[in-house]
Order: structure tokens, then C-alpha cells, then sequence
């Protein structure tokens, strides 16, 4: 199979698809790669570290997308790279499709198959390919919340840790999940003074258990998001429904009754945000106020850290693309049930429920007469 691996054209985003590493394991498994000049050289990695590793470098995006029978991603295809792809053709990235319609109709009608990063699961039910861009936006979330608390950014000038004698920040994460309690352990690290809110009761137990009072775990519910959210300096919502549009937790009515100057940060922007008042921003303009509350909504946030970001996500990407590449798409989600979770666009059919009922698209089932 011919791999491509284009540069990625979205504001500031400089991780990569494929590392050389990668590339070396791909070549192992009798695959050529062809990677488009300076893919890497955002992260510092030049074309001769691709060309050692076996990759052949082109000048184009068009000569990847017209030559690969796979393409490997970091973020969903812009309008110009949709227009590129072609039947039949694999593109293997997140896509986030719930909140981008736009993207889907593009997808949808080059024919092509799309396998999203962030729909594949394990046998634990968990999600192995968004896991390591949730704990970078986890981790990164109370790093902004507290860069955009100081007064100069437009926050209401409280230091995250205190210091002897003042209190530190009131942090509240929405969510427990992977992205929640990467913020939440960060923010403790930090010395903040951090709720935690979730409806999952194991998973409440497990936190409990795992911060052992060091954190406020309460369960989630409209009471309790209105009393925390009111008095927390730093809000970050970390909710998902796994492929679906984000609930709107914090509505607009509530900033303001919240602490003048405030900073909401909203990790679940890429499947349409958690805050009523979230619109989706860039790493060039990061933040917008409303209602005198500071929004940080960016939509790759682990493209601030670019370095971890792709060599974390290449580390659980590998083994599945290597799957596909080794045996065909069609063979890979017929023996691999959680792959097969990550088709969401298959021959201009939306295949993925959560998207065809977010985007009130028609959803087909039928995988297997679509891959015959």
C-alpha cells in the first residue's frame, strides 16, 4: 500500500501524521511512504529524516493525495484537501464530525472512507486514539486557565497556586474523564483548589479513591454546575459523548453570576463545545470575552505543544494503521470490531450514528455491502 502523509494546513497546526519513526515501521511492513516536503518541519524534523527513514519526498499536497491509497492526518481535511481526496481512497484522522457539516458533505461526496481517530475503541470501551490528545489538552487546559487569569490577558489578576496567606484559584473541571483528570491532576500539582463534577458513580468512586481529598468530587447535575461554576476562577469543560455533539452545560444566562473576569477554557470544542457561548478559536486568536468572562476555545489545543503531541499520537496510531495498511480496510474492520467503531464515512454513506444523528443525515448500517 502507498501511505501519504501531507502537511498540515490548519492555522499554526504543525504536528505531523506520520514521524520518521513511523515511517520506518510502515517500510518494514513492505509499504512506501511518500511524505510532502517540510511535513515535519514544524516538530524539527527535516526531509533527510524521512528520506532515512525510508519515505519519499514530494512537493505537493496534489502528488499525496493523488498517489496514496491512504492518507494519515492529525487534524479533519480543510475544504481544499476534501476536494483532493478521491474514491475508495482511506483517510485515516480525527474529523470530529458532530459539529462540522461543511466537512461531512465534503467526505461524504469525494466516496471516500474515512476512519476518525477519536470513534475507535478498545476492549475496554475506552478511546486508545483520542487518549493521548486528551491528556495534552487536559494538561495544557489549567497551563492557559491560569496564563489568561493574569490581568494583563483579561483575567481577574488571581495567581493559580495563591501564596501564603491568599487563597489559590477555585478550578472547576466538567468531566472526569481522561481529559478531566489530566486537568484536574495538573491543577493540583499547581496548588489550586479543584472541583471535579461527574455522573458516572464508578468513575466518581475511582476519583475519590485516586485523589484521596485532595479534590472535590461531586456529582454532576444542574445545581451543582451552577454553585461551582459560580465561584471557580478557572472553568474547563472536558465533557464528551464519544462522535456526538457536546452538551451546552454552562448557558449563557449563568456568566453573569460568575466571577467577573473569569476564564472558561472548553476542551470539547472540536465536537461543537460545552459552553452555550463557545465558538470554535485558532492558537492566533485563542480568546474572545463575553459577558465580561474570558473563553479560551481553541480547536487543536495539543498543537500549542506540537513535539508531544505527535510522537504521543503516532505512539497509539501505529499498530492501527499498520492494520489497515497490512490488510486492506475492508479485512481490518471485519476482523477488528474496534477499528471498525472509527469508520464514520464510507462511500458517501454516513456510518458512524452518533454523526448521522448530530447532523440529522441519513445513517447507513450496511458496512458490508458498502465494502463489496
Amino acid at each position: 500500500m502507498i501511505i501519504g502523509v501531507p502537511k498540515e494546513i490548519k492555522v499554526l497546526e504543525h504536528r505531523v501524521g506520520l514521524v520518521p519513526s513511523s515511517v520506518r515501521e510502515f517500510v518494514a511492513h513492505g509499504h512506501k511512504v511518500i511524505v510532502e516536503t517540510n511535513a515535519g518541519a514544524g516538530i524539527n524534523f527535516t526531509d533527510d529524516d524521512y528520506k532515512n527513514a525510508g519515505a519519499e519526498i514530494v512537493d505537493t499536497a496534489k502528488e499525496v493525495f493523488d498517489r496514496a491509497d491512504m492518507i494519515v492526518k492529525v487534524k479533519e481535511p480543510q475544504p481544499v484537501e476534501c476536494e483532493m481526496l478521491r474514491e475508495n481512497q482511506i483517510l485515516f484522522t480525527y474529523l470530529h464530525l458532530a459539529a462540522d457539516a461543511k466537512q461531512a458533505k465534503g467526505l461524504m461526496e469525494s466516496g471516500c472512507i474515512a476512519i476518525a481517530y477519536e470513534t475507535v475503541t478498545d476492549i475496554y470501551g475506552r478511546l486508545p486514539l483520542l487518549a493521548p490528545m486528551s491528556e495534552v489538552a487536559g494538561r495544557l487546559s489549567v497551563m492557559v486557565g491560569a496564563n489568561y487569569l493574569q490581568k494583563h490577558h483579561g483575567g481577574c489578576g488571581r495567581l493559580i497556586s495563591g501564596v501564603p496567606g491568599v487563597d489559590s484559584a477555585k478550578v472547576l473541571v466538567i468531566g472526569g474523564g481522561v481529559a478531566g483528570f489530566n486537568s484536574a491532576r495538573m491543577a493540583v500539582g499547581l496548588g489550586a483548589n479543584v472541583t471535579i463534577l461527574e455522573r458516572n458513580h464508578d468513575r466518581l468512586r475511582y476519583l475519590d479513591d485516586y485523589f484521596s481529598g485532595k479534590v472535590n468530587v461531586i456529582y454532576s447535575g444542574r445545581d451543582s454546575i451552577e454553585k461551582y461554576g459560580c465561584e471557580s476562577d478557572i472553568v474547563i469543560g472536558a465533557v464528551l459523548i464519544p462522535g456526538a455533539s457536546a452538551p451546552k452545560l454552562i448557558k449563557r444566562d449563568m456568566l453573569s453570576k460568575m466571577i467577573p473576569n473569569s476564564v472558561m477554557v472548553d476542551i470539547a470544542i472540536d465536537q461543537g463545545g460545552c459552553f452555550e457561548t463557545s465558538k470554535a478559536t485558532t492558537h492566533k486568536e485563542p480568546v474572545y470575552e463575553v459577558d465580561g468572562i474570558v473563553h479560551y476555545c481553541v480547536a487543536n489545543m495539543p498543537g500549542a505543544v506540537p513535539l508531544t503531541s505527535a510522537l504521543a499520537l503516532n505512539n497509539a496510531v501505529l499498530p492501527y494503521g499498520l492494520q489497515i495498511a497490512d490488510m486492506g480496510w475492508v479485512e481490518a474492520v471485519r476482523l477488528n470490531e474496534h477499528l471498525k467503531n472509527g469508520l464514520n464515512v464510507c462511500k458517501g454513506k454516513i456510518v458512524y450514528k452518533p454523526v448521522a444523528d448530530s447532523l440529522n443525515l441519513d445513517y447507513s448500517d450496511n458496512i458490508s455491502e458498502l465494502a463489496a
